[in-house]
């Protein structure tokens, strides 16, 4: 076992995180999904809530690598939509997540893997799809999307479909969704503090030390994303989360 801050970790699990790093650095400079896997492998690890707590800063700092790489693509009529209700989703999820047991809310991580899974899904086989376009379709998403990043930062294919059904180009596609999360996730800091307990001191430390592995992760991400067949890789991202998932179920 290795003694880190105040968490004991096995070489495995030591590992794993260092792997989930990496993987943040490439979801955020464009490899979409990959930064899903994070969220069931450290359940695994720290618990359902408490890996909330030690997630977020790892996404925050790999915000900042993506809106360096991509923030002259930002999209701010989508995001000006976008962002008012997402802060109403992210009240809803603090309360939500406040008021039940451990047990409880790793079912809703669990329902929110399935229905995020379930969205990248349909977004591979539909073809043809009409999206509406209204303010109202971007409240509807905004709400839907604030509630699953605060309760599993699970908000990635909720906003994917939204961005996709706007017909965006792929970097002002990256660009509006790196603004996006660095701005939710920042919002979300104050209720991880002070009313979920689920950030301190030594869960800011611990993701501290992972800032080479998600550098590194955003210098591939920038490079696979122009090289990597992106059907094939979504297909793969999808059958991985669904796979880091079913320990949670079981």
């Amino acid at each position: 076992m290795i003694e880190l801050l105040s968490y004991t970790l096995s070489s495995y699990q030591l590992g794993l995180l260092v792997a989930v790093a990496v993987l943040i650095g490439m979801a955020k400079t464009g490899v979409q999904g990959a930064g899903m896997i994070a969220v069931p492998v450290l359940v695994l690890i720290f618990g359902a809530r408490e890996s909330t707590g030690v997630l977020l800063p790892l996404l925050i700092f790999a915000d900042f690598f993506g809106v360096y790489y991509f923030h002259q693509h930002a999209n701010w009529h989508h995001l000006k939509r976008l962002l008012p209700p997402s802060l109403v989703g992210v009240v809803l999820g603090t309360a939500v997540g406040h008021s039940v047991s451990s047990t409880v809310f790793t079912q809703i991580i669990v329902a929110t893997i399935i229905l995020s899974v379930s969205i990248m899904i349909w977004r591979e086989v539909s073809k043809n799809v009409t999206v509406p376009t209204s303010p109202w379709f971007a409240v509807a998403f905004g709400v839907v999307g604030g509630f699953t990043t605060m309760v599993g930062n699970l908000a990635g294919p909720v906003m994917a479909l939204y961005l996709l059904a706007m017909r965006l180009p792929k970097n002002e596609f990256i660009g509006t969704a790196a603004w996006f999360f660095l701005i939710i996730n920042l919002m979300k800091v104050p209720f991880h503090i002070w009313v979920w307990e689920t950030i301190n001191l030594n869960s800011v430390l611990l993701d501290l030390s992972m800032l080479p592995a998600i550098a590194i992760g955003a210098f591939l991400g920038v490079r696979i994303v122009m090289l990597i067949p992106e059907k094939f890789y979504r297909w793969f991202v999808i059958i991985i989360v669904a796979l880091a998932a079913l320990p949670l179920v079981a």
